[in-house]
C-alpha cells in the first residue's frame, strides 16, 4: 500500500461505513498495519491508502505489539477533536504542519 500525501484529492473523499467485517476487511487491516509499521507511523486511516472505508489502525506501544482497529468510528465532540488533530502526527501531512 502506498500512503497518499497532500495535495492528493483522494484524501478528501468521504469514507463509507464498513457493512460487514469479513476476510477482505481483515486483509485490508493487516495490510494497513504492515504499511503503518513500514512508514514508522502510529496510526493510519484507510483513506490515506486510497481505500475509502471507515477503518483506522493504531499502535502506540513501544514494542509495536498492541494493535487497535477502529471500524466505523464516530466523534462526538467536534471541537475537542479539532483541537486534538492539531497535535497529531499525520503521515499524509509530511512537512505541512
Amino acid at each position: 500500500m502506498q500512503v497518499l500525501h497532500i495535495p492528493d484529492e483522494r484524501l478528501r473523499k468521504v469514507a463509507k461505513p464498513v457493512e460487514e467485517v469479513n476476510a477482505e476487511i481483515q486483509r485490508i487491516v493487516d495490510d494497513m498495519f504492515e504499511t503503518m509499521y513500514a512508514e514508522e507511523g502510529i496510526g493510519l486511516a484507510a483513506t490515506q491508502v486510497d481505500i475509502h472505508q471507515r477503518i483506522i489502525v493504531i499502535d502506540v506501544s513501544e514494542n509495536r505489539d498492541e494493535r487497535l482497529v477502529l471500524i466505523n468510528p464516530e466523534l462526538f465532540r467536534k471541537k475537542a477533536a479539532k483541537q486534538a488533530l492539531k497535535k497529531v502526527a499525520c503521515r499524509s501531512l509530511n512537512n505541512v504542519l
